[in-house]
């Protein structure tokens, strides 16, 4: 029974061991390849969201910030870890929606009815009232007294 449960641990080590060092070398492989492609004129996108090219980008000094421009004419200095590669799903999702745009342009019906508009909101509370969660009364929001009864109070 002892020889058994160290011959699992043993295989368990080496798993952990092999499983560790396959995560790794895919990490350097994902770095090289995003040092390779992170040229300037790239989509980049940063860790908070934000989308944008990519403008000047040192992958041999990594302490210097890398420049995206975020909008025409509009270019932040921002931290080489900050920055990675656009992920691809989001051109591919824009090429699709594109191509389902032309399609349903295509087929759309000339016969279908139009559909109303909804109505505008009308504004039918009366001067001076105020409506607080659907309810309409004269207090002010805060106060729980009208101006009127205020200044009762301080005459």
């Amino acid at each position: 029974m002892d020889i058994l449960l160290l011959v699992v641990l043993a295989l368990l080590l080496v798993w952990m061991f092999f499983s560790s060092r396959r995560r790794q070398q895919k990490m350097r492989e994902e770095q090289a390849r995003k040092g390779e492609l992170m040229v300037p004129g790239a989509r980049v996108m940063t860790r908070s969201g934000l989308f944008g090219t990519l403008v000047e980008f040192d992958k041999d000094d990594l302490s210097e910030p890398a420049k995206v421009e975020i909008a025409p004419g509009v270019v932040v200095e921002l931290h080489t870890q900050a920055i990675d590669l656009a992920p691809e799903e989001t051109a591919v999702a824009a090429a699709d929606a594109d191509a389902a745009d032309v399609d349903a342009a295509d087929t759309r019906d000339t016969d279908a009815t139009l559909i109303a508009e909804p109505e505008p909101l009308v504004d039918d509370t009366k001067p001076g009232t105020y409506t607080v969660n659907g309810v309409e009364t004269d207090d002010l929001p805060g106060t729980g007294t009208t101006p009127d009864k205020r200044d009762d109070k301080n005459a």
